[in-house]
């Protein structure tokens, strides 16, 4: 794939027409005020949607039973699989060309609802060869009904391009809060009404029908799909590399269910999926709408006279900063964490929670990589990395399985050290970076976090017999202080990225 033309910094394309203004010193700095307001707006909107979602999932999760995650589990692989195929690399094609004209956002739509109609109908199909592999009838029907959602993401992913190429975020945000109240009302309502395992299943439906509307509104994107696809071979391309990127992607992360769910029963990978969601809610909730901003920033950054270099370091020591204490400690309050938030049936999540976080933070370096590479033209970067993830995750998985649920978990820590090393081999030369200088980025947060974790190790066994509740508190204020006043101490030029960023300072 041959490297694009250099990007001008300032489009929008909400309108019918492309506008581009050439770049001034001014322009970049109102750049670097719009890239931080995308941040605040998307990150800020993703997390007030996720403390919804999050109330109300906790108190789901005291409610449902692990058999019942177990089994909407079992359906997300499909979904998932599916989902990474469902077109959305078209998406990213639009936000990262340099001009897209109004016929290429309706031959877009076009492919969108050519692709979605053909995924849908392809799991119905699909259904009941699931439900025979876990050897659980009620997958098919499950499936089936969750097809519904992909009727709905060829709406919500053209708004998603059209805001996105305008760091257009606020509008996003707020669509973002309806969908996460109306998702956490539906869970929570059909967990208390008895609903069992079809709480988790409607409730994702809801949230995704009131993205599409609610993006298609506020984008103004009321446009009739074109099926004359002449001239759209480079998006398609674009698309196409992402959306091959995104299966291997598929394989890497959904491979320990494939292999879990074969291997044990609909408990045992209910508990397993709660620990894993628990420890990925950092990489799950935050990481995505960072990354979002991120390649859109990037895209219009890359020809800068620093590169991606310099903003790419700034960017992964800043999220660094934030993810180390929250895997780390994570790991340490597994115990009262468990116990006080999901209830005494979910002990059998500790253990687990405890080696997943160890490896999250080589996920998040991981996942850090691809908005970097894509937005410099090079989508089959993130797509080798993916193929190799495809290769080493299922091999660990399978070997992992022979020492129980507790084996699936290890296997985490034995193969994500070595695919980040891989991935960065690969990426970190097209982002005009060394190794050096990565490490140098997050070894304060890494160091200061294991300090941080071992005053609260010591912390919990002095409090040992303090009980469950005001023990977790204790031990998070004492992490909070750690942390804080190790950064302070050890990791002052991260704090100063961390202001700089908070002020709108675009070099930050």
């Amino acid at each position: 794939m041959t490297e694009s033309p250099s990007f001008r910094p300032q489009e929008t394309i909400l309108g019918d027409s492309v506008v581009a203004n050439p770049a001034t010193t001014e322009e970049s700095d109102g750049l670097g005020r719009r890239i931080r307001a995308a941040v605040l707006w998307r990150s800020g909107s993703q997390i007030a949607g996720q403390m919804i979602a999050w109330a109300a999932t906790f108190l789901v999760i005291r409610i449902l039973s692990p058999a019942d995650y177990g089994l909407y589990a079992m359906t997300q692989v499909m979904l998932m699989l599916f989902t990474m195929l469902n077109g959305y690399g078209l998406a990213s094609a639009v936000i990262q060309q340099r001009d897209v004209t109004p016929h290429q956002l309706r031959q877009t739509l076009g492919l969108l609802l050519l692709i979605n109609g053909g995924l849908a109908l392809l799991q119905i199909a699909a259904a009941p060869l699931a439900a025979a592999y876990y050897r659980e009838p009620q997958v098919a029907t499950l499936l089936r009904v969750q097809a519904i959602i992909y009727l709905t993401t060829p709406f919500t992913a053209l708004a998603y391009a059209r805001l996105g190429r305008a760091l257009e975020f606020r509008r996003q945000a707020q669509v973002n809060i309806l969908c996460s109240l109306i998702g956490a009302a539906v869970a929570l309502g059909g967990a208390l009404a008895g609903w069992g395992v079809w709480a988790l299943v409607w409730a994702p439906i809801a949230m995704f029908t009131t993205r599409a509307l609610g993006f298609t509104i506020v984008s103004r994107s009321w446009m009739l799909p074109s099926f004359d696809f002449r001239g759209a071979g480079t998006i398609a391309r674009y698309g196409g590399l992402v959306a091959i990127g995104q299966f291997f992607g598929f394989i890497q992360s959904q491979a320990d269910i494939l292999v879990a769910g074969r291997l044990f029963d609909a408990h045992l990978v209910g508990v397993y999926t709660t620990a894993l969601f628990l420890t990925q809610i950092f990489n799950n909730k935050i990481i995505p709408p960072l990354n979002e901003v991120a390649f859109t920033a990037y895209s219009r950054l890359r020809d800068e006279a620093e590169g991606l270099a310099g903003p790419f370091a700034r960017a992964v020591r800043a999220i660094m900063a934030a993810a180390m204490p929250f895997f780390l400690g994570l790991a340490v309050v597994a115990e009262p964490l468990v116990l006080v938030l999901l209830g005494d049936k979910w002990a059998g999540a500790i253990p687990l929670i405890r080696l997943l976080a160890i490896a999250m933070p080589f996920w998040t370096l991981f996942t850090l990589l691809q908005p970097a590479t894509d937005a410099m033209g090079r989508p089959e970067i993130a797509l080798r990395n993916a193929a190799i993830g495809a290769l080493i995750m299922p091999v660990a998985f399978l070997v992992g399985g022979h020492w129980g649920i507790a084996g699936i978990a290890a296997a985490w820590i034995a193969a994500y050290p070595a695919l980040f090393a891989f991935a960065a081999w690969r990426s970190l030369p097209v982002i005009g970076m060394q190794a050096g200088a990565l490490l140098r980025a997050i070894l304060p947060s890494v160091l200061v976090a294991m300090a941080m974790a071992a005053a609260v190790m010591v912390a919990g066994r002095l409090l040992a017999q303090v009980s469950m509740a005001p023990r977790l508190a204790l031990l998070v204020g004492i992490g909070a202080l750690t942390y804080v006043g190790g950064l302070m101490l050890f990791a002052r030029e991260t704090i100063g990225d961390l202001v700089a960023m908070a002020r709108g300072n675009p070099a930050a």
